[in-house]
């Protein structure tokens, strides 16, 4: 199946330390913009995607890997897009580079957004 990229202006590159996990989700504190859930479905998409940070994994099988219900993997997924860490296009993920990360997307850019505009861009807005 082939797979667009979401966002081909972030996409991730390994870092110049050994892993995929880069070490500036502490330093730069991209941590702190998530909630547990999130960086629980952060780790588990770092570690089942590509090469270019794809993902088709779903809601139903992320909850069953991580040990929880649908609407806590569905929290998670738009706590990991508000702080800019991910995209997500159902049923694709996009694991993101951090190299542009300092804010979240939407505070970047100076928007106000509504409770619809937020959960059509999570995917959960579409049927």
């Amino acid at each position: 199946m082939y797979k667009q990229l979401l966002r081909p202006d972030r996409l991730r590159h390994v870092p110049a330390q050994f892993s995929w996990v880069d070490h500036r989700l502490v330093r730069e504190g991209h941590l702190r913009h998530t909630t547990p859930e999130g960086l629980a479905l952060y780790l588990f998409l770092v570690t089942v995607s590509d090469a270019q940070g794809m993902s088709y994994y779903g809601d139903t099988r992320c909850a069953e890997h991580l040990g929880m219900d649908i609407a806590s993997v569905q929290a998670a997924r738009c706590s990991l897009i508000e702080a800019g860490l991910i995209a997500y296009t159902r049923p694709l993920y996009q694991v993101l580079s951090l190299d542009r990360v300092s804010e979240p997307e939407f505070a970047r850019r100076g928007e106000a957004r509504t409770l619809a505009q937020i959960l059509a861009n999570t995917g959960e807005g579409k049927s």
